[in-house]
């Protein structure tokens, strides 16, 4: 009598609304299992582009930065021994020289660049973005200051003048490298690489005293660059100024130095940027001896980025994963406790399953389209197979066409969010609020003492 009586009191148990919350609430904590497996296609997926990328990067060119030109020019210095002498004991002193360099940046430094996007280089499924970017240099050097230095004017190789240029992209400059110097024109030199970031390139040496007129070398020169991802510039010159214009509808200005706001204008046809950099603006003098200073925390320029990268958005998307599975059980739950209509756990599985492929088609639809039209067929497709089961195993009809309409306002919202930058926060806020309230209000008649 006592068993049958524990029997009937655990089948009680297991057919009530506890019971039933437990159990969905575990099938609920279950789903996140796969949901992770998601992410992690999604994750991989995403290094997969990087890898790629990269790939095409190397090929075509990557960040440009520019550092120069610089004068170079040698100068002798001295050095003094004291040697004894075996046999009479006296002191000679012998006196031995050595070529060390003087670096000195231009008084003025000039840059206007154009830079065009190229959207033809393609592998596999990612169309990879890279630019062409033609710079035009000119400025001038004044009269290089080795009293400053505490240099003797006769000790200085004037003859032995050369023009230094660093840039990071050495392989992906697709021009000659000429540079006028007053009357004249050198060809710019690749040296060996000393710096395992810069390339150098360096003039023919020239006699500066030759050279000069009024005390000042003008220059000029242009080079052509296959690039990704930024171009950036040292402010060498005492007063550098730097313009650029380009097709990129979304770039980022990065740096130590500000583009000026007056005149900085971005539209979807592209962008032009203004820069000026004077002398008191940075830290560091127009001369230095024995090597070039490694400034690269003074660099400014701007980024191409992309705004919209698919991966970014589907993982933004499966960060929701948890709120549709648990939402939706809740509609469900709700219906069954109102309705009196048995779920049983097995459909409710069947259900979560659904929700988990939308996140799969998502990301594969994404690869051939956009993100845009790959989340609506997904939605439509886990919306319509979601309603049409629901046929199944609800007697009435209102119920899956009500759980449509939910998961359609759902699917919209979350997309809302996806879509938003500032405000994503804010919105997602106000979204769960009303959610809440809306529950509050669908199961405030629920008798739950006798479910």
């Amino acid at each position: 009598m006592e068993n049958s009586e524990n029997q009937e009191q655990r089948t009680n148990f297991f057919q009530s609304t506890t019971a039933k919350m437990i159990m969905v609430g575990v099938l609920t904590l279950f789903l996140l299992i796969p949901l992770e497996y998601v992410k992690n296609l999604i994750f991989e997926r995403s290094e997969r582009k990087k890898e790629v990328v990269n790939e095409v990067a190397e090929l075509w060119g990557k960040d440009i930065y520019f550092y120069g030109p610089t004068l170079r020019i040698p100068y002798k210095t001295y050095t003094e021994t004291s040697v004894v002498d075996a046999k009479t004991k006296q002191v000679q002193i012998q006196k031995t020289s050595a070529i060390n360099y003087a670096y000195f940046f231009p008084e003025q430094l000039k840059n206007k660049s154009n830079i065009k996007k190229n959207t033809s280089l393609k592998r596999g499924l990612y169309n990879n973005v890279v630019f062409t970017a033609n710079m035009n240099f000119e400025g001038f050097f004044g009269k290089p200051n080795f009293e400053k230095l505490q240099i003797k004017d006769e000790d200085v190789l004037w003859e032995k003048a050369v023009i230094i240029v660093k840039t990071s992209n050495l392989k992906s400059i697709k021009s000659d490298l000429n540079i006028k110097l007053n009357s004249q024109t050198f060809v710019f030199e690749s040296k060996a690489q000393e710096d395992r970031f810069y390339g150098e390139l360096e003039t023919n040496i020239f006699d500066y005293n030759q050279l000069k007129t009024n005390e000042k070398i003008n220059f000029n020169f242009a080079m052509l660059y296959n690039g990704s991802n930024s171009v950036k510039f040292i402010p060498v010159g005492k007063t550098t100024t730097v313009n650029i214009d380009s097709d990129w509808e979304s770039p980022s200005f990065e740096g130590s130095f500000a583009a000026n706001t007056d005149s900085k204008t971005i539209n979807k046809e592209g962008f032009h940027a203004d820069w000026k950099v004077l002398h008191i603006n940075r830290p560091f003098a127009q001369q230095h001896l024995e090597k070039m200073p490694n400034l690269d925390e003074f660099l400014f320029g701007v980024k191409l980025i992309e705004t919209v990268d698919e991966y970014q958005q589907n993982e933004r998307a499966s960060k929701y994963g948890f709120l549709v599975i648990g939402l939706t059980f809740l509609i469900f739950f709700l219906i069954q406790s109102i309705s009196k209509i048995s779920i049983h756990i097995f459909q409710y599985s069947m259900i979560g399953l659904a929700l988990i492929m939308f996140y799969t088609l998502l990301i594969s639809i994404t690869e051939h389209s956009s993100f845009s039209l790959a989340y609506i067929i997904s939605a439509i497709s886990v919306i319509v197979m979601i309603v049409l089961y629901s046929f199944s195993i609800l007697k009435i009809k209102k119920f899956p066409f009500f759980i449509g309409a939910s998961l359609t306002a759902l699917y919209t919202f979350i997309f809302v969010i996806i879509q938003l930058e500032n405000y994503a926060l804010l919105v997602g806020s106000i979204g769960l609020f009303l959610i809440l309230g809306a529950v509050m209000y669908f199961s405030r008649k629920i008798d739950w003492k006798n479910n």
